[in-house]
């Protein structure tokens, strides 16, 4: 017997469009963590830049029982936080060892590590969550969104805005219709705002110690081994494709996230990038990806575009006839946005999380945009997601958590596309069903890596 899927499921226009429904087994499975009363268990795996901030607030929400990361000094720094708490430097030992006593996990490592960590734990029935890029690759995101459905566990990505009502009414106006179909969306970002190209297109030099106290072996993970540079750790990784995914797989689950949630879009038909000084290190340094999205029901097809850097000294935009259209006299564009483009009007968003937008068009400015009326209230950003999550656990109500892997998996599969289109170099016939590019098998090796051994992550049959 299915049970009665809850109303917030199909007002997201995510999960239940995607056919993403729970059985009686997946609930109890979901809710076995978990006992009226009693604290949830937590587990950090990565307690440094972003993970410090997610470790402290899931903290707040459970007992945080262990916690991990690769550099000894960070785990000196949160043990002062939770004395309680046992420490790794490797999340398989972890998970080994403590599996018992942890109910949930929270992975904010490098983009590399994502996939290893959050599979091995969801295997394990543990719930999941996990900063965004959800995965370093289109194969992991495929593999975390099932492994998700198949053990009914709790999950949710770290993309904060999917807390922001701004962005749940905007889903709500144009699901409603208020702008007309949408046919075009257009994002663009700041980024990259680390080392990569052209600056940085090759290894760096000579030979390097490895700092006392970092774990390199557990930095590199499932990449292949290299030695120990200062251009990799700890934050200018995100350039490098064997452990980052650029400023798409950055920030297009922040700033598309309203597009493709709105739109309900799904698998891409088709993807073409152009990118600058393209390497087989370092992100680009420019490029501009179209994605073809098909009709979904009664909504036409959509042509998603996505900038980021800069060509020439020019940083890559929308172009200025539409930019003319949402723009206001003498006013700049935003570093991070989104425009939506209906038939009836234009919904244009300068925000990285599309919490704040204003409507273009006849009768459209006396709409509010500030609060959702159907959808959930949430409005408390970062924390907001962990509390949802945390509900959602508590609940035994996986689609509670609002950027939970069912759609988060759809998003990341296809912004992260956009890389294999830069990396390929031609355009990509896309078979989403099938997980497969059917018009140029070279596009495998980017679609799914090669896993150094121990570090492996594999599809279940």
């Amino acid at each position: 017997m299915m049970l009665p899927i809850d109303r917030r499921l199909f007002l997201s226009g995510s999960a239940a469009s995607l056919g993403y429904f729970f059985t009686a087994d997946a609930f109890s499975a979901a809710r076995a963590a978990d006992k009226p009363g009693e604290k949830i268990r937590m587990a950090a795996i990565g307690i440094g830049g972003k993970g410090d901030g997610d470790s402290s607030q899931a903290g707040k929400l459970g007992e945080m029982v262990a916690i991990c990361d690769i550099e000894d000094s960070r785990l000196d720094k949160k043990g002062k936080e939770f004395p309680q708490a046992k420490q790794y430097f490797d999340f398989r030992k972890m998970l080994d060892e403590m599996g018992k006593n942890i109910d949930a996990v929270v992975v904010s490592t490098p983009d590399h590590t994502h996939a290893p960590a959050a599979v091995m734990a969801m295997r394990m029935k543990k719930h999941v969550y996990v900063q965004k890029p959800m995965t370093h690759s289109v194969f992991e995101a495929r593999v975390m969104r099932e492994t998700a459905k198949k053990y009914g566990v709790c999950t949710q990505m770290g993309n904060q805005g999917s807390a922001e009502n701004g962005l749940r009414r905007g889903v709500e106006i144009i699901q409603a219709g208020l702008i007309g179909p949408v046919k075009e969306a257009h994002v663009w970002t700041n980024r990259p705002i680390w080392p990569q190209a052209p600056k940085v297109m090759a290894r760096p030099k000579g030979e390097f110690a490895v700092p006392k106290g970092v774990h390199w072996d557990e930095f590199i993970g499932p990449a292949p081994m290299r030695a120990y540079a200062p251009g990799y750790h700890p934050f200018a990784w995100r350039g490098w494709w064997d452990f980052g995914t650029g400023a798409i797989g950055d920030m297009a689950c922040h700033t598309a996230n309203l597009a493709f949630r709105a739109l309900k879009l799904g698998y891409p038909t088709s993807v073409v990038a152009e990118a600058g000084d393209v390497n087989t290190e370092t992100c680009p340094s420019w490029a501009h990806v179209v994605i073809d999205f098909p009709s979904r029901g009664d909504l036409p097809p959509v042509k998603f575009n996505w900038y980021e850097g800069q060509r020439e000294g020019k940083k890559v935009t929308p172009p200025e006839e539409l930019l003319a259209k949402v723009l206001k006299k003498d006013e700049k564009l935003a570093g991070s946005g989104s425009i939506l483009v209906g038939e009836k009007g234009i919904l244009f968003s300068p925000n990285d999380y599309g919490a704040k937008f204003v409507l273009v068009g006849e009768g459209l400015s006396e709409i509010d945009t500030t609060k959702p009326e159907k959808l959930p209230m949430n409005g408390k950003g970062d924390a907001g997601m962990k509390e949802e999550w945390v509900a959602a656990i508590r609940e035994g109500k996986p689609e509670i958590a609002y950027s939970n892997f069912e759609i988060a998996g759809m998003l990341t599969e296809a912004i992260l596309l956009g890389n294999v289109a830069i990396r390929a170099g031609k355009k990509l016939e896309w078979d989403g069903p099938n997980l497969r590019c059917s018009n140029n098998k070279d596009a495998d090796q980017f679609i799914k890596r090669e896993y150094r051994k121990g570090w492996e992550v594999s599809a279940e049959a």
